[in-house]
């Protein structure tokens, strides 16, 4: 490992509460990767064992083990094994294996599917572009109607404001590894492209993602849905309790971020 990676790895701030639900996770896997290297940390991970059950045996391998002229993702969905390197976005794209292994799967599945298909067709299409931008970028919200049909409009004075207190009712779980690895360093435009999850099966106020909700998102995760790109912007910043700055109303008078539909 280069200095440089090790830095990046160590600098992490667990306590930024959009981490909350990684952090006990997440800290001992960074800190460990400082040591042994990410590939091991995540193999050596106490969840692991579960996790590869339910994953199909999924390892984690260096960078290297992915051959020249191979796909990333159809080399995953041919032998299970990620190809990893020693840095914040792989070692978030780790964890979501780890933390969401059925819906990482059905990714790559879908991923993989959609390679084949563009070998024979000559495209790259727009069902990978799309499985690309959640895979990297999605976040999954469960919150009461009035919240998503504000957020639909986007009518951020009533999602912020006006319903604030809603959002004791809501959850959002970040799923996108580049999305997270970018709120490392926080940015107001940092923007996440949500997902609305049924509300009320689940207690929102749980730090996992609920059964019914991966259920849900599993049927829900076909090619032809996410075709539609039915995500919605959310300046994730903007989220209540999660940036000081948005105490006062005047944060989200910003056209730039909080734009109009």
């Amino acid at each position: 490992m280069t200095p440089s990676r090790v830095a990046g790895l160590g600098g992490i701030d667990w306590s930024r509460p959009w981490l909350a639900p990684l952090r006990e996770h997440g800290e001992v896997l960074a800190r460990r990767a400082l040591d042994h290297g990410l590939v091991e940390a995540l193999n050596r991970d106490a969840r692991i064992d579960a996790a590869t059950l339910r994953a199909g045996r999924l390892r984690f391998v260096s960078q290297s083990s992915l051959p020249d002229g191979e796909a990333y993702e159809a080399f995953i969905a041919r032998t299970a094994c990620v190809p990893t390197r020693d840095n914040v976005h792989d070692l978030f794209n780790g964890l979501m294996w780890l933390a969401h292994p059925a819906i990482k799967r059905r990714l790559n599945e879908m991923q993989a599917g959609q390679l084949m298909r563009g070998s024979i067709e000559g495209r790259r299409g727009a069902v990978r572009d799309a499985l690309t931008l959640f895979d990297e970028n999605a976040a999954l919200w469960q919150a009461p109607a009035v919240l998503v049909e504000a957020l639909r409009q986007r009518d951020w004075r009533v999602l912020f404001v006006t319903q604030r207190a809603a959002w004791a009712d809501a959850r959002l779980t970040l799923f996108g590894h580049a999305l997270i690895e970018k709120l490392t360093a926080p940015r107001k435009p940092i923007t996440a492209h949500v997902w609305v999850l049924p509300f009320g099966r689940d207690d929102p106020r749980g730090a996992a993602l609920g059964m019914d909700a991966q259920a849900w998102l599993l049927d829900a995760l076909t090619p032809e849905r996410l075709a539609l790109r039915q995500h919605l912007p959310l300046p994730v910043l903007g989220v209540p309790g999660w940036w000081a700055a948005n105490e006062q109303t005047d944060f989200y008078a910003d056209p730039a971020v909080f734009r109009a539909a």
